[in-house]
């Protein structure tokens, strides 16, 4: 069954950085639009960035640009969200969500009801 994975959370202080990672199970991720999303407590969710593995094009919402960056490890079937300069508004649980279909990385993340599958994220807390 094809499912992603999502980890590296966790608590860490404003000003600090975080990995998430996204891995793969059951299919590759070559040709897949891959997104990371997070939903704050009473906040609906929204798309953070977003990867074309078909043509490498990447979006970012405008609060985590010169933040985060996305990228991908093909060996390892990965995709990776680097998060620095972290505030207490990233406080967030993190999704990540993959579809085959051909979606532009913008699409993808300004339209979050497009994802057809939610795993269980990751919790990330940003707090001194």
């Amino acid at each position: 069954q094809e499912h992603v994975v999502e980890s590296g959370g966790g608590l860490v202080q404003p000003g600090g950085s975080l990995r998430l990672s996204c891995a793969a199970s059951g299919f590759t991720f070559d040709h897949y639009t891959v997104g990371w999303f997070r939903q704050a407590p009473g906040k609906e969710r929204e798309g953070v960035s977003c990867l074309d593995n078909s043509n490498g094009n990447t979006y970012y919402a405008d609060s985590v640009k010169g933040r985060f960056t996305i990228s991908r490890d093909i060996a390892k079937n990965t995709v990776f969200l680097q998060m620095n300069s972290l505030k207490p508004e990233d406080t967030a649980v993190y999704y990540c969500a993959a579809d085959w279909r051909d979606f532009s990385a913008n699409f993808y993340c300004t339209e979050p009801e497009s994802v057809d599958s939610w795993g269980q994220g990751t919790q990330v807390t940003v707090s001194s």
